[in-house]
């Protein structure tokens, strides 16, 4: 197969962590003369880079495979590759299972993606140096899980090709890979490894290249971004890590996702509320309140902990926006719990808030536990919670209206392209809701600028703004 002929289609599913993965291997495939194209059926190599951490996300994986198989049998497509956590999990029934599939490579075998387009074996790929740009990134020591298999181990640095598959005003950086944690309900370490940090200078070389191709909000991403450097023997590496970074010139907002309260320090909330670029948002995942269910879960912490935490982040960071995830029906969770979950979630008053039922999960401490909340009880606990959240939400929102906010357009609104949307400091992309933009000149304000804006309505989660002359 022709390197410089072939085109190659991807198709990229769940978290930005996977999107960076993608950003990667589209980067690596241009670098080795690849054309990428966004149609599956003008492809002659389609790759799939799939999620497995919950059963609805294995099942949309599994059915984008069949879909794009169809390419094969039918069109012009030669290979298959099946990439990611699924293909981490599960690459040997994959294989079985579905016959169009000819490579699955794992979460740490990102580099081999050129090689394996072209026939070769993963083994024959060149992870370290890309056309030898600079030395190999530090070496990683083989770890094993708790059945003896090999984790992965593979990081990608400032010198790796990447594309961007976000707007060109945003892009997500991650700055560690894996996780130590062991929590009950999580495959993450198994699929993903240990936690290791990348060096503070191949952030800093990343994100400064990527301020120079116009991206104005970072986004940093890990499983447990407040315990980056602390695999490296480096207490407070991230407060360190965000003064560095507030000093990069034409970064707008840089944004933290995936916190941990027992990682986050006070430094770090410190340097969150002094960094001048460093956006007042705190994502907090807590998955519950209840001590009981902690417990099972493996998860540090106590709701008095917790308590103190919010308290000190909202002492510090005036104004600041706090994020969180809940999980009900865990197994074990009595309907005491969930009303401590309900009273925690009225007394904490969340800006943001999703909440996930258990999902049983083989490779999972939890799935040894019996399963014994009914599918139907878990979504109506979930609808509880929700229900709280947006009670809460519609009086925060209606105290909103007349304020004036900073906006950060994000571009025209999917399936209506004459209605504008962007996001306050508050909205992250993706996962929040966002500020709709009326009577917005777009040749003024283009995606990617910023402008002051009054709000003028809300509408359930979003809001409606009207820029200011």
């Amino acid at each position: 197969m022709s390197a410089t002929r072939s085109r190659v289609g991807f198709v990229s599913l769940g978290c930005p962590k996977n999107l960076v993965d993608s950003e990667v291997m589209i980067g690596l495939t241009r670098d080795a003369g690849y054309d990428v194209t966004a149609d599956p059926a003008e492809a002659d190599v389609l790759v799939v880079n799939t999620c497995a951490f919950i059963d609805a996300a294995k099942q949309e994986s599994i059915d984008t495979i069949l879909e794009l198989a169809e390419h094969k049998r039918s069109g012009r497509c030669q290979r298959l590759i099946v990439t990611g956590c699924l293909a981490e999990r599960y690459r040997d029934e994959l294989r079985a299972e579905i016959p169009e599939i000819d490579v699955t490579l794992g979460t740490g075998e990102v580099p081999a993606i050129t090689a394996v387009m072209e026939g070769r074996q993963a083994t024959e790929a060149a992870p370290a140096t890309f056309h030898g740009r600079r030395p190999p990134p530090r070496p990683i020591a083989p770890r094993t899980g708790a059945d003896g298999s090999a984790l992965p181990t593979y990081l990608y640095d400032a010198a790796t090709p990447r594309a961007l598959t976000t707007p060109s005003h945003l892009a997500y950086l991650k700055v560690a890979e894996g996780c130590d944690y062991a929590c009950a309900f999580c495959i993450i370490p198994t699929l993903r490894g240990h936690y290791r940090s990348r060096r503070p200078e191949s952030v800093l070389e990343e994100a400064a290249a990527l301020a120079a191709r116009g991206v104005k909000e970072l986004i940093l991403i890990s499983q447990d971004t407040t315990f980056y450097g602390n695999d490296l023997g480096e207490r407070g590496a991230l407060a360190r890590l965000l003064r560095r970074l507030d000093r990069v010139d034409a970064l707008e907002w840089i944004r933290l996702l995936y916190l941990y309260p027992t990682t986050i320090t006070p430094d770090t909330i410190e340097a969150i509320a002094d960094c001048e670029s460093v956006c007042r948002y705190v994502d907090l995942p807590l998955q519950h309140a209840s001590a009981g269910v902690l417990q099972r879960m493996g998860r540090p912490g106590t709701r008095r902990q917790y308590d103190r935490l919010l308290e000190d982040i909202r002492r510090r960071i005036p104004e600041v926006t706090l994020r969180t995830t809940f999980i009900v029906g865990f197994p074990g969770e009595t309907e005491q719990d969930v009303r401590e979950l309900e009273q925690f979630v009225r007394d904490t008053g969340f800006d943001h808030m999703g909440v996930f039922t258990y999902s049983h999960e083989a490779g999972t401490r939890a799935h040894g536990l019996p399963d014994d909340v009914p599918a139907g009880e878990k979504q109506a606990r979930r609808d509880r919670v929700m229900a709280v959240q947006r009670e809460l939400v519609a009086e925060r929102q209606r105290q909103r209206v007349g304020a004036e906010v900073r906006v950060l357009v994000d571009g025209p609104v999917p399936d209506a392209p004459l209605a504008w949307q962007g996001r306050i400091e508050g909205q992250a992309p993706g996962i929040d809701p966002v500020t709709y933009l009326s009577e917005l000149d777009p040749a003024r304000y283009p995606a990617g600028s910023f402008l002051t804006a009054r709000i003028v309505e809300a509408h359930g989660y979003d809001l409606v703004a009207v820029p200011l002359p």
